[in-house]
């Protein structure tokens, strides 16, 4: 499947976790536990953690109610916000509070009551309030990992990035005001070839280059048909671990040195419109909570190995079998939860 949606883990992470293979098959079901692990922890938790640029709707607050300037955002929570309209009447930013004060994510606007502004009803008090924003359950970070390396127009769904080891599949990327979701990526020719001749040996983990700058620590490279991986780099020689990701073993002479930097992206992704940008342009990635990320990772490995096992409570078979308590997992969904999951609120009418 083609991710929609920014995950809270990427494919390489879960493949390095379980050692998986590089095939189709395990692609497709790594993304498609990605994707409903990550939206079931929204629904657990009771928040979205990832940023959405939206427009949103609420009824007008009960003017009986003891605080009518107060609005419940509940699960839409806000990261930032752009303009307020309550009744078809613009009210300015300096006219609104956001709480917590230590937000974001803010789980409330509150009109300052030191002002003349005030939530009203328009022709009806159905989505009489509507906010712009970015909503998130979480404050942002991102991550820079480097420029664009070539320019892009506004309807290309490819890019260059000149480190593929800080990208993987379900990553968000921000380029300037436009979010990109990675879901899938290729091989570019780096224009370097191989110095010396490499034997057909796991024990041969040297690939001699022209220039080791042009290369990153935890890359993964292609030479003819084997994948290496990047583990140390002194100078002009890489030091690799050879057949990776499930590649042959496999003598090389003088061959071409692709590296996996070409990635194909959803252009516009979470409400951000599509944009020509200019070789060089910053990237930045954006990063989950950090026990968000393992909660997500240890959820699709459980989910993979119970699959595999038909949801049976013994995971494996014969001397291997062994009973699937998950007893990790479940000190890991209360550490969640804890720490950042939102109480779910019920309202009378």
């Amino acid at each position: 499947m083609t991710l929609t949606q920014p995950v809270y883990a990427t494919r390489e992470m879960i493949k390095r976790a379980l050692d998986i293979t590089e095939t189709a098959r395990a692609n497709a079901q790594i993304d498609r536990l990605l994707a409903s692990c990550s939206r079931s922890m929204d629904g657990e938790l009771h928040r979205v953690f990832y940023p959405r640029i939206d427009t949103l709707r609420w009824d007008w607050t009960n003017p009986s109610s003891p605080t009518p300037w107060r609005l419940w955002l509940d699960d839409k929570e806000l990261f930032s916000i752009t303009s307020l309209t309550s009744g078809g009447v613009s009210i300015t930013p300096s006219s609104l509070i956001l709480y917590p004060n230590d937000g974001p994510p803010y789980n409330r606007v509150e009109i300052d009551i030191s002002t003349n502004s005030s939530f009203s009803l328009g022709n009806t008090y159905q989505n009489a309030i509507i906010i712009s924003g970015m909503f998130a359950g979480c404050d942002l970070e991102f991550f820079p990992i480097g420029g664009l390396v070539v320019a892009t127009n506004d309807n290309v769904t490819t890019i260059t990035v000149p480190n593929g080891a800080l990208v993987g599949i379900g990553d968000l990327l921000r380029v300037e005001s436009e979010y990109l979701l990675v879901t899938d990526r290729g091989w570019l020719y780096s224009t370097q070839n191989l110095q010396s001749d490499m034997s057909a040996s796991s024990g041969m983990v040297t690939v001699a280059v022209t220039d080791g700058t042009d290369f990153n620590v935890d890359e993964v490279i292609l030479l003819n048909s084997e994948k290496m991986l990047i583990v140390d780099i002194a100078g002009n020689n890489l030091t690799v671990k050879r057949a990776w990701d499930g590649s042959v073993l496999a003598a090389h002479s003088s061959s071409d040195i692709y590296v996996s930097r070409l990635l194909t992206v959803g252009r516009g992704a979470i409400g951000s419109t599509e944009a020509s940008h200019l070789i060089g342009t910053a990237i930045s990635k954006w990063v989950p909570p950090p026990l968000i990320n393992q909660r997500c990772i240890a959820e699709v490995l459980s989910a993979i190995e119970q699959e595999q096992s038909a949801y049976a409570r013994v995971v494996g078979s014969g001397e291997t079998a062994i009973e699937a308590r998950g007893v990790g997992l479940i000190d890991l969904r209360l550490q969640t939860c804890t720490t950042h999951g939102r109480k779910n609120r019920h309202r009378a009418v």
